[in-house]
């Protein structure tokens, strides 16, 4: 039984793993663009609606007791997908439980074009979650930047004085999406307007 030269084994080897390679960096790059709507239907199933109702009301804050025994740590991160410049204008801060604080977040759009965006919020430690209660956030509402806009945007929040006792830090961090994308030119026709209808929000 006749088997295949070396050099003719190795290029057929190489060219499988090319492909699957191809295969795998395609497949994360759509799955970059499909955490939006991953996340929109979690929330309809779970019934979870962070993005779109607060934590806490500002009354509820008010009335929380502050426990000026503890100092929590909070670090701050800013993630983007899509042509945003994002960050925090403060990398970390503390706080005490029962603490009603503002700090503030700059987005940017880096287009000659308007384009709208949705926040997501995420923490670390997963345990601190259910505790870090947002009173006012931009990732509510989805956000529409006109044309190289920038936004300074609050966030309103206080940690709940129930947070366990071995909890010393609470990392927010937020990853910036855009939602709208523009729709290719045709061959020798000007490039339409990027579709700027919003979908209702639905998700953190």
């Amino acid at each position: 039984m006749s088997t295949q030269p070396p050099a003719q084994a190795d290029r057929s080897f190489n060219r499988s793993m090319l492909i699957k390679l191809f295969v795998v960096a395609l497949m994360m790059f759509g799955f970059g663009f499909a955490l939006v709507p991953m996340y929109r239907a979690i929330c309809q199933i779970t019934g979870i609606n962070n993005l779109v109702q607060r934590d806490a009301t500002v009354r509820e804050a008010k009335n929380t007791q502050v426990d000026m025994s503890r100092t929590i740590s909070i670090e701050f991160d800013a993630n983007a997908r899509g042509p945003l410049g994002f960050k925090p204008e403060q990398r970390s801060l503390d706080v005490h439980p029962g603490e009603v604080t503002t700090v503030m977040y700059e987005v940017s759009n880096e287009q000659a074009r308007t384009i709208q965006a949705q926040a997501i919020p995420s923490y670390a430690p997963k345990q601190a979650t259910e505790y870090f209660r947002k009173i006012e956030c931009f990732c509510f509402t989805q956000q529409t930047l006109t044309a190289n806009q920038t936004k300074r945007m609050p966030v309103v929040f206080v940690v709940d004085p129930k947070l366990p006792k071995d909890v010393k830090t609470i990392t927010l961090s937020y990853t910036f999406f855009e939602l709208n994308t523009p729709a290719p030119a045709a061959a020798g026709t000007a490039a339409p307007a990027a579709n700027t209808a919003a979908t209702s929000a639905n998700p953190a």
